[in-house]
């Protein structure tokens, strides 16, 4: 794989990374705005507080299999496989015509 196509995966997965803490940082912070209103009387935000929560986890897992995907996907050069290199060393290698 290339240096640049490497930079790019890094920091399409660094972003991913950083999206997802930033979206924990809000359910956290969404968890605990619930709890207070709750403890304080108001019983409808729950539900709402509930469907926003759904949404931000599986938003959050759209993004681990992002990256996940990203992680496992082969490199452009690595699609087509060579005949040199220490991973087919019992092969002979093409005779020269």
């Amino acid at each position: 794989m290339n240096p640049l196509e490497r930079r790019r995966r890094r920091a399409a997965i660094d972003a991913a990374m950083a999206f997802v803490i930033v979206l924990l940082i809000v359910q956290m912070w969404l968890l605990t705005a619930t709890l207070e209103s709750y403890l304080a009387g108001h019983r409808n935000v729950a539900g709402v507080a509930f469907g926003v929560s759904v949404c931000l986890f599986l938003l959050c897992g759209g993004l681990y299999l992002l990256v996940a995907r990203l992680d496992h996907s082969p490199a452009p050069d690595e699609r087509t496989p060579s005949v040199a290199g220490p991973w087919r060393m019992g092969e002979q290698p093409p005779q020269k015509q």
